[in-house]
């Protein structure tokens, strides 16, 4: 794997863990759906904007728009959607951390349904990285949590497991911001059907959600997203969800310094041995 690969990787890690937080500021002042559809719908705009700029082509191949469908519903709709609505009961460090167990998830989906195989090396980094997550996560469980937002925040992580497989070896070469763009409409458009028969609008305006929701649309919305799609096409899914193990610590870390929220040993120890088993599957060789 390139250098550049595993600074995007890291990269890509923080701002999608930031998300966590931003998420639960955003959800504290606004209807979760409603909210998440808006962030939708600007980040597919601006997304395609830049993509005209750049004179990207806006037409699709059948495979790009098969895996643009998937992904707008399974990442945006469902997993998204999930986590938004669940983070109004649990902490947002809580949601990073089972949003962690993705690339788990998209090993054995892989294996499963695909013939993708890992080395011993890898599956040893895969099992490290769990029981990495399984520590973080300990301390939080005897604390006491939602059932229902756990839940939705499982499911959410199955989805985005789905989402990650369905754009391997989806090249995006000359249109990646309009696949960005297209599938960011399509979580929108879903998302705002559901909106609409189940919430309530009642919005807290203040600093505290316009910072949170701007940071939300163009930071994991948009340049998140194009860094995922990049890497999956370049390492491929299953060394790519890998980055989402560090999950927990960015996770933690940013609710602890913006949210209060508490940041302990486990926390520290869980992330070291995380951090392994991130370093083994990268440097494992993958087997299909």
């Amino acid at each position: 794997m390139s250098l550049k690969a595993l600074l995007l990787g890291l990269v890509f890690a923080l701002i999608w863990s930031s998300a966590f937080t931003s998420a639960r500021v955003i959800v504290s002042h606004a209807p979760p759906l409603g909210a998440l559809s808006l962030r939708f719908f600007l980040s597919g705009i601006l997304a395609l904007i830049i993509a005209l700029w750049l004179k990207q082509t806006f037409k699709l191949t059948k495979k790009q728009l098969q895996a643009t469908v998937v992904f707008g519903v399974c990442q945006n709709t469902i997993y998204l959607g999930l986590n938004f609505v669940a983070m109004q009961w649990i902490e947002a460090s809580l949601a990073a951390i089972i949003a962690s167990s993705m690339p788990l998830m998209v090993a054995l989906l892989g294996w499963l349904f695909l013939g993708q195989r890992l080395s011993m090396v890898g599956v040893l980094g895969l099992g490290l990285g769990f029981v990495g997550v399984i520590l973080i996560m300990g301390f939080r469980l005897t604390t006491g949590i939602s059932e229902l937002g756990l839940i939705y925040c499982i499911v959410g992580a199955l989805a985005l497991s789905i989402a990650t497989l369905a754009v391997r070896n989806t090249n995006s070469e000359g249109n990646l911001m309009v696949i960005v763009g297209y599938q960011m409409l399509i979580g929108g458009a879903s998302l705002s059907i559901f909106s609409i028969i189940f919430e309530t609008y009642k919005v807290s305006f203040d600093w505290a959600l316009t910072i949170a929701f701007i940071y939300t649309t163009l930071a994991p919305g948009l340049i998140a997203t194009a860094v995922w799609f990049w890497l999956v096409n370049e390492i491929g899914a299953i060394k790519a969800a890998t980055f989402h193990f560090l999950n927990p610590f960015f996770g933690v870390s940013i609710a602890a310094l913006i949210l209060s929220e508490p940041l302990g040993l486990s926390d520290y120890l869980g992330v070291v041995i995380v951090t392994i088993g991130i370093l083994l599957v990268q440097t494992s060789k993958e087997s299909i």
